[in-house]
């Protein structure tokens, strides 16, 4: 089954964490990369940009419209996400822990079944 962990951030408490605090982050998101890669549940991940540089397409009279971003006003944004391949939800929560961010007071992770996938392949 496939699970979609999504990483919410606030970059209030991102820009408040020490370069050593960064480091760990980092070294902790690429061993966690490496783990679930040597076993099988790695399906893909990506970082995306602040909110800042995105822009927004949306019905506007029946017409779209593009604006600048970011389409919510909100102090957190999907700051990026992990797709796995698991056995359940229980082993999905348990990979979630081992990731930094589920120990960082102020950021979140946000885990989703995946219903449909088509991920170009073939």
């Amino acid at each position: 089954m496939k699970y979609l962990i999504i990483m919410q951030v606030d970059p209030a408490v991102l820009e408040q964490l020490t370069d050593d605090q960064q480091a760990q982050i980092r070294k902790g998101h690429g061993a966690f990369i490496a783990a679930v890669k040597e076993r099988g549940e790695f399906v893909a991940t990506q970082a995306l940009a602040d909110p800042g540089q995105s822009k927004v397409v949306r019905s506007s009279g029946g017409q779209p419209e593009v604006t600048d971003g970011p389409f919510v006003e909100s102090k957190e944004f999907m700051g990026g996400f992990y797709l796995l391949d698991v056995e359940d939800e229980a082993r999905a929560v348990e990979l979630a822990l081992q990731i930094p961010d589920a120990h960082i007071p102020g950021l979140a992770l946000e885990l989703r079944p995946v219903m449909f996938a088509d991920l170009g392949e073939g």
